[in-house]
């Protein structure tokens, strides 16, 4: 089976599990599934624009692993989709702004993110890794100082890039990423490990890791408002670890 086949099962059983759970749920949470199901649409955010989790096909149709779990929790709660791509960078806003009813984007679970939203999860888990082309002359972590180092507007890495005070170049997401390494306009790019190893195979780029990173596993997680319906903590959830 698949990478993402051992993830997609482990990452609706986990889900399923809490959806049982619904009936014991806060009188807010009841009140806003109440709300969706009369809608008969549960809305899900992600940008589009990080493969191969969510991507926009050639026939214009946001794919990929998490549209397809949201659309599998959706289909579990009797309702039907809708996909809603937005910048990551505002992501969070939109959600609070209840433009959208949870983002399904592989969204890591920080503790900075959890005191404004709840989450889902952990449905998969990863980690920070820093990039470069094959044969690049960039092979430590002690070099990324002294070169330009691309990361996703909004994400946790762009934080930790600041905090190292690196030279960095934002971008909206992955393909964008890849694609200015490829061309030279950043020597090193900063992402989750599982997303750059498949997206950088996908286009055919052939990426180095720099190894001397030290780094931890990260969840991946579904945001939800505070007190929304709980495919939450109400239930555990399984981790699943994306590649190892």
């Amino acid at each position: 089976m698949t990478v993402f086949g051992n993830m997609f099962r482990a990452a609706v059983t986990a889900c399923s599990l809490a959806l049982m759970s619904l009936g014991i749920a806060q009188e807010a949470a009841a009140e806003e599934l109440g709300a969706i199901k009369e809608k008969g649409v549960m809305r899900i955010a992600m940008t589009g624009a990080y493969p191969p989790f969510n991507f926009v096909s050639e026939s214009n149709k946001v794919v990929g692993f998490d549209p397809t779990i949201g659309a599998e929790i959706a289909k579990r709660m009797g309702v039907k989709i809708k996909i809603v791509t937005t910048a990551w960078d505002g992501i969070i806003g939109g959600l609070l702004a209840n433009k959208y009813d949870a983002i399904v984007g592989s969204m890591s679970i920080t503790a900075e993110r959890q005191k404004v939203v709840d989450f889902v999860g952990p449905y998969y888990s990863t980690m920070r890794a820093v990039f470069t082309v094959s044969g690049s002359k960039v092979t430590s972590v002690s070099q990324l100082g002294d070169v330009k180092v691309g990361v996703t507007l909004g994400e946790t890495h762009e934080q930790w890039a600041r905090e190292q005070g690196y030279n960095i170049k934002t971008y909206k997401g992955l393909p964008e990423l890849l694609l200015e390494l490829k061309n030279g306009r950043v020597d090193a790019i900063v992402g989750d490990l599982i997303a750059i190893i498949l997206a950088a195979k996908a286009s055919g780029l052939e990426v180095a890791q720099i190894s001397d990173l030290v780094t931890e596993s990260v969840g991946a997680g579904i945001a939800i408002r505070k007190g929304s319906p709980k495919c939450l903590t109400s239930a555990p959830m399984g981790q699943i670890s994306g590649i190892a």
